[in-house]
This record gives structure tokens, C-alpha cells and sequence, in this order.
């Protein structure tokens, strides 16, 4: 199997076991993609968490201050943060995961890119997408049953 197609897999393993989504970063603003990607996925069935500290709600959904605040089990964080944010978010996921057992995934959307930050993630049992839409992607793997 070529490199491509294990990866595509791999993606697709991803999104089909995804059923919760914390999204850090999520915005208010309805034309940016930090709320239209997590409105994309909610419409295909995702429950989607918004983790944001400058809001109360999004998207009908109340929305957490930090990861640590969520109170539900979540099993892919999702980043909408700059790069430089993301080993923050990344500890804070792993000590949620090492607590409550729930965070298997983390999905940094197209432009986020740690590598220290995937190996630590990666070293504690979570797995790691980096520098891909989410939204994108689940339309070009899932394309068939969308028409």
C-alpha cells in the first residue's frame, strides 16, 4: 500500500471514531473558518464542544473557557490556535487524558504545525494530525456519500 493510501486510511479511521470534538479556537465569527469547519462537522453528525474565552455560546453550543473547563468526555481536540499555541493546548490534553481518560486525538487544522508537540502528545498515547482541514478532508474521503 502506497504512502498515500495509508494515510487516507488512517484519516479515515479517524473521522469515523471522532464522535466529540473540543475545538479550541472556535469563533464567533461566521466567515471565518474556526467556526464554519466545526459547523461543517456538526451538520455530518459530530457534536462539536467550543472552547473559547471570549464567549458564552457558539453555534448554540455552550462554550468552555479552556479544555480543562469542558465537562463532557471528548475524544478529538481540534486546533484553531496559532502554532505557538499548541504545546499549551497539547499539555493541557494530555493531563485531561492522563484524568479522565477521554482525549485519544488531536487535529491541528491547514497552517498549525508543532513537531515537539506531536512527539509529546504521540509519546503519551494520543494521536496527532497536524496541518489539514478537517473539513476538507472529510469531504475528500467521504465524497461518495455526500452525493
Amino acid at each position: 500500500m502506497r504512502y498515500m493510501e495509508m494515510e487516507d486510511e488512517r484519516l479515515r479511521k479517524i473521522m469515523e471514531t471522532s464522535k466529540t470534538l473540543g475545538v479550541v479556537g472556535m469563533s464567533r465569527g461566521i466567515t471565518k473558518a474556526a467556526h464554519n469547519v466545526p459547523r461543517f462537522l456538526m451538520s455530518q453528525g459530530y457534536r462539536v464542544i467550543p472552547i473559547n474565552p471570549h464567549a458564552e455560546t457558539i453555534a448554540n453550543e455552550r462554550a468552555y473557557p479552556s479544555l480543562r473547563d469542558v465537562e463532557d468526555a471528548v475524544d478529538t481536540v481540534v486546533i484553531f490556535r496559532p502554532s505557538g499555541d499548541v504545546m499549551e493546548i497539547v499539555r493541557q490534553a494530555i493531563q485531561r487524558r492522563h484524568k479522565k481518560g477521554d482525549i485519544q486525538i488531536i487535529w491541528m487544522q491547514e497552517g498549525i504545525r508543532d513537531e515537539d508537540a506531536v512527539r509529546l502528545a504521540e509519546e503519551n498515547g494520543i494521536t496527532v494530525v497536524q496541518d489539514r482541514c478537517m473539513a476538507k478532508e472529510y469531504r475528500r474521503l467521504f465524497r461518495q456519500q455526500d452525493d
